[in-house]
């Protein structure tokens, strides 16, 4: 899994690319966390470009979104594959996070 990342203003973009799964998924909560570390709570991912998810990765996204409420921030989606749209649905997901089409569209909404 690769990371590209940037602040804009007070929020952080996140673009994961590969595979999240039991392996992975703990770099992608070291990814997040360094950012937190800095101050910013305000993350928003985009996964448009993550070929699969699993449920490993769901429970590090799950740890991260608590973390980030738990320090008045938040965790957003903007943009995801079709598959990882399609697992989000049905896990639940989708109503716990706010998910939107693009990155753009997340940081309107912010």
């Amino acid at each position: 899994m690769d990371f590209e990342s940037k602040s804009v203003g007070k929020v952080v973009t996140i673009k994961a690319t590969g595979r999240m799964d039991a392996v992975t998924a703990p770099t992608f909560e070291q990814e997040c966390m360094r950012w937190v570390e800095k101050g910013n709570v305000d993350l928003i991912v985009d996964f448009s470009g993550l070929e699969y998810i699993s449920s490993a990765g769901l429970r590090i996204i799950l740890g991260v979104g608590k973390k980030l409420k738990a320090q008045g921030g938040s965790l957003t989606f903007g943009g995801m594959s079709a598959m990882v749209k399609e697992v989000f649905d049905i896990s639940g997901f989708a109503s716990i996070f706010p998910v939107h089409d693009s990155v753009e569209a997340a940081l309107a909404a912010k």
